[in-house]
């Protein structure tokens, strides 16, 4: 018995029962000199286990051990992708559908130029207004093809071909980009976009300065003449030859 009860109190581990083992002597006596009232009788088995269970308690203190023997729960798995919480989830998800719309925004105006995303972006950005319509050609200001101090003399037939043998500097009738440059054996023939209808067609030259997409000006020559062939000055609006004007000295005028 004093085995165990030594090993609960060195574990301090409360205790509620112990083996109690009285084991008779083979002798017994009494006291001579104590009166029989006021000799105690021994305690019986049982509350002599409870008069141990109480020292033993009282020397290891009161205490009580709980465990909780249920299972912890388990972390809840978040995704790599999505964040700690519902916040980061938005944000991530807004950033995903910015990154796409950018990539759709940017295919478009490679392979889609025209497409309706585009122009409603470029209403919105103020690029996607619509350009200024083209001037018809009777509304364009001509020009003389060539220099006022020249001594040439310019004349238009009935078909409305311009045309002047003279040495000197040739100007286009009106600002338009250089559409072509053809050599016809010892001359050229040049073609001038002035709108996406209007052209003027100019053979009989000598000389050009002006390569093809070059834009022009009407005070500033692009070609020249030695003034040993015709030099003949066309005018066109889609391709229909126009003879719509008259020479004011040697300055075209539209009829009015």
């Amino acid at each position: 018995m004093n085995e165990e009860l030594d090993y609960a109190e060195m574990l301090e581990i409360p205790v509620s029962t112990v083996n109690v083992v009285k084991k008779k002597s083979i002798f017994k006596h009494k006291p001579f000199f104590a009166p029989k009232e006021k000799q105690q009788e021994a305690p019986a088995a049982d509350d002599l286990k409870d008069l141990v269970v109480d020292s033993v308690n009282e020397r290891v203190g009161a205490y009580t051990y709980t465990e909780d023997l249920s299972e912890p729960a388990k972390p809840e798995k978040k995704s790599k992708f999505f964040g700690k919480d519902k916040g980061s989830k938005i944000i991530l998800t807004e950033l995903v559908a910015v990154c796409v719309l950018a990539a759709a925004i940017f295919l478009t105006n490679i392979f889609m130029p025209n497409s309706a995303i585009n122009t409603f972006l470029g209403t919105l950005t103020g690029n996607g207004q619509k350009p200024e319509p083209e001037p018809t050609y009777n509304e364009i200001t001509l020009s003389s093809v060539v220099s006022e101090k020249s001594d040439a003399v310019v004349s238009v037939s009935e078909s409305g071909v311009l045309s002047f043998t003279a040495k000197g500097s040739v100007y286009p009738v009106c600002a338009g980009k250089i559409a072509s440059v053809t050599k016809n054996g010892e001359t050229f023939t040049v073609e001038i976009a002035h709108t996406s209808t209007f052209t003027s067609v100019i053979t009989g030259l000598t000389d050009v300065y002006s390569a093809k997409g070059t834009s022009v000006q009407a005070n500033i020559p692009f070609a020249y003449s030695e003034g040993e062939q015709e030099v003949q000055v066309s005018m066109y609006d889609n391709g229909t030859l126009l003879n719509c004007y008259t020479l004011s000295g040697v300055v075209p005028v539209w009829n009015s």
